[in-house]
């Protein structure tokens, strides 16, 4: 396989069914997530999906992020109002922004940057 950069990692396809979900570092039994890319790829952009389960989690986002709602409803709380994205929506937040994600049941794909905002912890 040839590789197109520097950084040790390689292309690959990872199905949504072979994922193994964790408990989130903060609030495990309202949230479960899986890093798909991230740190371990040497790369600064990090993604994975996130499952929400009956969910209201105040947070102050570290990077810039975006979030694709796939199934369910998702809303971000922040000072500016509020933000609601049904399945295929998007919801963009800016570092710095103060939010508290709410979901009754919903499964969403993210993406952040920096992926190093937290060295030592897992990225939400």
């Amino acid at each position: 396989m040839t590789m197109c950069n520097n950084n040790n990692s390689s292309p690959r396809v990872m199905n949504f069914n072979d994922l193994v979900f964790k408990p989130r570092f903060e609030y495990p039994e309202m949230c479960e997530v899986v890093e798909v890319a991230g740190l371990n790829d040497f790369s600064e952009l990090s993604g994975g999906f996130a499952k929400f389960k009956d969910a209201k989690i105040p947070w102050q986002v570290k990077y810039d992020e975006i979030v694709l709602v796939l199934r369910g409803f998702f809303t971000v709380e922040t000072p500016s109002g509020s933000f609601s994205a049904g399945p295929l929506g998007t919801i963009w937040l800016p570092k710095g922004t103060e939010v508290t994600y709410i979901a009754e049941d919903a499964l969403v794909f993210y993406s952040l940057q920096p992926a190093s905002w937290s060295k030592g912890k897992e990225n939400d």
